[in-house]
């Protein structure tokens, strides 16, 4: 069941609403407009929930309502909703040069070391942290496929990473590049040992890619957006720290210097995963700019 109707019932449940007969337009209203509408967006932390993502829970609640009178198992009426405005909004992304100041703040994160740890841990976060932006950036990788990645995803010897739990459930084989293999297998066969805390066979952390330096455990997906964030403060970028830039945002930023730089728009569709290319071309617009375009 989508997660917006999860929404749905679960708001219906804390009316005291238990009954599938509880379910009619004007409860989903009240829903939508009362609570929806009004529930403040923290992934932003900026007001309220955004357009694009209130018409995925506008058209996820107009199917389960068709499904309900279609199969007769509810008389309930047609669903009167109508999809919000949607704003198109500036791409965001970092340029050449800004990719390279953050791999270059990898070098310099840990010169202020904490809770007396040794210099080999903080080394190895530091590899953890250049093949993090090796997966995103230079991969291409969305935040959740890089969470679920594991090390027999990646196969060093082809420069080949498998992208198993993809969107939509969807795989895909991605090209690793000459020197995002290098930050890959150097953090795979060094960093990654030493942040591992369960080694043996059935350990916590042992399928895992990314590894956390508290607890050898699976790296999650806001811990990694928090890397990122310090990263950027790091490099003293003012225009960069400007962006709030985003793992996302590592993505869209590959996807356009490729573009940029010549890459066929149906190669960068493969790439990143698209499944249509209308997704894709949303970047020949960003190629203008001269900064955007990698030097050869």
């Amino acid at each position: 069941m989508p997660i917006q109707v999860r929404g749905l019932l679960n708001y219906l449940e804390r009316q005291n609403k238990a009954q599938l007969t509880d379910i009619t337009n004007e409860v989903i209203k009240e829903y939508y407009y009362n609570e929806l509408k009004q529930r403040k967006n923290y992934m932003r932390n900026a007001g309220a929930i955004g357009n694009s993502h209130l018409n995925k829970h506008i058209q996820a609640l107009r199917k389960f309502t068709e499904y309900l009178r279609q199969t007769g198992k509810l008389p309930i009426a047609m669903f009167t909703i109508s999809l919000e405005k949607v704003t198109e909004e500036k791409l965001n992304v970092l340029t050449e040069e800004e990719i390279r100041q953050l791999y270059k703040a990898t070098e310099i994160q840990q010169q202020k070391k904490k809770h007396n740890r040794s210099a080999e841990l903080y080394e190895a976060i530091q590899q953890r942290d250049r093949a993090m932006l090796s997966v995103f950036y230079g991969c291409g990788l969305r935040r959740n496929e890089g969470y679920h990645l594991n090390i027999n995803d990646i196969n060093i010897n082809s420069a080949i990473l498998h992208v198993i739990k993809g969107k939509g459930y969807k795989e895909r084989l991605v090209p690793i590049s000459n020197k995002s293999l290098e930050h890959i297998t150097t953090y795979l066969y060094d960093g990654r040992i030493t942040l591992l805390k369960s080694p043996s066979p059935g350990g916590v952390g042992e399928a895992a890619f990314f590894i956390s330096a508290n607890n050898g455990k699976r790296l999650g997906g806001q811990l990694m957006l928090v890397k990122l964030k310090q990263l950027i403060q790091l490099t003293g970028n003012a225009s960069m720290i400007e962006k709030e830039a985003g793992l996302h945002t590592l993505r869209h930023s590959i996807a356009t210097h490729l573009l940029a730089n010549g890459m066929n728009l149906e190669k960068i569709k493969d790439f990143l995963g698209h499944s249509s290319l209308e997704s894709t071309q949303i970047y020949t617009h960003l190629i203008e700019n001269e900064e955007l375009k990698i030097n050869n």
